[in-house]
C-alpha cells in the first residue's frame, strides 16, 4: 500500500513538473531581441576585457534574445538541467564570437555568457527553438537589424555627440516599420548614453512585431552616442 502511494505521488509530481515545463514553454508571447552599444557599455564599466579573439569591430552586439510575456513579466530558467552543449553550435561560434561577444571583467568568458543567456532564457522557448536554433536565430536577427548602418542613414554616428532621444527612435522605426525601445547608461560625467535597443520579434524568432510594451525608462532629452 505504501509503495502504490509513493508511486502515486511519484507519478504526479512527474506530471505537475511536465505542465510546469510545458505552460513555460509554449505561454510566452514573444521575444525581446536586444542588441548593446560596446562604447557604452565600457564607459559604465569604466573599462571592459575583449574576448581573445581581440577588440570587437565598432558595431552594435548581441545582448540577448529573450521570451516574454504579454505583461511586463517573464518566463526563466526553465530547465536547469538543459546545459549548453559546444558541439551543437560548433558550425556558429565563429559568428558568435564577433556578433554575441562578451566584454565582461576580470575575465572575459564567452561559453559562460551563451551558457547563462541559454539556461536563463532560451530554456524557456524550446517548444520553438532548440539549442541549435535559438543561438542561429539571434544571429539571423542581427543580420537583419544592421542598427548601426539605419543610425548612420539618419545622421546618426557613434562620434561622442548628443542627439536627441527620440531620434534613435524615429530613425529604427523608420527603417523597421517598428518602435523600438531603448534603454541608457551614465557614464563618470553622468552623460546618458545609448547602451540597449529593444526589439521585439514573434515566436517563431523569424519576423519583427510591434511591442506590447517597450523600455523606454533611463534615458535623458540628449543622449550620447560615445565611440567604441
Amino acid at each position: 500500500m505504501k509503495l502504490s502511494c509513493i508511486s502515486f505521488l511519484s507519478k504526479l509530481l512527474i506530471l505537475q513538473y511536465l505542465l510546469l515545463r510545458c505552460l513555460s514553454d509554449q505561454d510566452f508571447a514573444f521575444f525581446y531581441f536586444i542588441q548593446q552599444w560596446p562604447g557604452s557599455y565600457c564607459d559604465t564599466k569604466h573599462s571592459c576585457c575583449y574576448p581573445k579573439t581581440g577588440k570587437p569591430i565598432a558595431d552594435f552586439t548581441i545582448y540577448g534574445l529573450r521570451p516574454n510575456y504579454n505583461d511586463p513579466s517573464f518566463p526563466s530558467n526553465c530547465d536547469p538541467h538543459s546545459v549548453l552543449d559546444k558541439s551543437k553550435i560548433s558550425d556558429l561560434v565563429k559568428n558568435l564570437e564577433k556578433d554575441w561577444p562578451s566584454l565582461s571583467c576580470p575575465s572575459s568568458n564567452v561559453i559562460r555568457l551563451w551558457s547563462h543567456e541559454w539556461i536563463q532564457h532560451g530554456t524557456c522557448s524550446e517548444s520553438k527553438l532548440i539549442q541549435h536554433n535559438y543561438f542561429e536565430t539571434a544571429l539571423k536577427l542581427k543580420k537583419k537589424l544592421n542598427l548601426l548602418q539605419i543610425l548612420k542613414n539618419a545622421g546618426i554616428e557613434p562620434n561622442d555627440k548628443f542627439y536627441n532621444q527620440y531620434s534613435f527612435l524615429d530613425a529604427i522605426q523608420e527603417a523597421t516599420g517598428f518602435l523600438p525601445g531603448i534603454e541608457c547608461n551614465r557614464d563618470s560625467s553622468h552623460n546618458s548614453q545609448l547602451l540597449k535597443v529593444y526589439m521585439c520579434v514573434d515566436t517563431s524568432g523569424s519576423k519583427f512585431i510591434e511591442c506590447p510594451g517597450v523600455p523606454m525608462g533611463s534615458c535623458g532629452a540628449k543622449v550620447q552616442f560615445p565611440k567604441f
